[in-house]
């Protein structure tokens, strides 16, 4: 699927492995044209080696952190990673409901990145809705992710995104 995707277009391709074993999984995706390959750090038992076989494979490399999982347990890999992934509901099925906490994790998060003058992206996924996104943004989320939300919006979903545009931007 990454390769298809890759031939029908020049976008970035965020391809986030929730697997088991990532490290095993790094070269076949950058092969196939992912941009971004974010893995988590609960699946990994060498973080750091695993984000950097990402970086000289040629790809941008992402680390996530799960809702139970402690902040702190990121913190020393910034340095080396162009995304963070916050995950506000737990892995494994789309329209579950957001987790509030994840919010203080994303304002710990950017804190630090700016502290150290990093330029990685912050990304949050799950139980993104119109209702949410702005506090999200506000927290210090530089990429959001809703999948339902947009996919299941009745006016369609570039209609859906630019609701979220307008949201972020202005508050509403």
């Amino acid at each position: 699927m990454v390769a298809d995707l890759r031939r029908a277009t020049r976008l970035p391709l965020d391809v986030h492995l929730m697997i088991e074993e990532p490290h095993e999984w790094v070269d076949r995706y950058v092969a196939a044209g992912a941009t971004y390959v974010t893995v988590h750090v609960e699946a990994e038992r060498d973080v750091a080696g695993t984000l950097a076989r990402i970086r000289d494979r040629g790809a941008k490399a992402g680390l996530t952190l799960n809702p139970e999982t402690p902040v702190e347990t990121v913190l020393p890999h910034l340095g080396a990673v162009d995304l963070l992934l916050v995950m506000s509901v737990r892995p494994g099925f789309g329209g579950q409901t957001f987790i509030e906490s994840a919010l203080d994790k994303v304002r710990v998060v950017r804190r630090e990145l700016d502290r150290r003058g990093l330029a990685a992206e912050l990304e949050v996924d799950g139980g993104i809705k119109l209702d949410n996104a702005k506090r999200v943004a506000d927290a210090g989320a530089t990429v959001i992710v809703a999948g339902s939300a947009v996919f299941e919006d009745p006016s369609g979903p570039a209609n859906a995104i630019a609701m979220f545009k307008r949201t972020v931007r202005e508050g509403v």
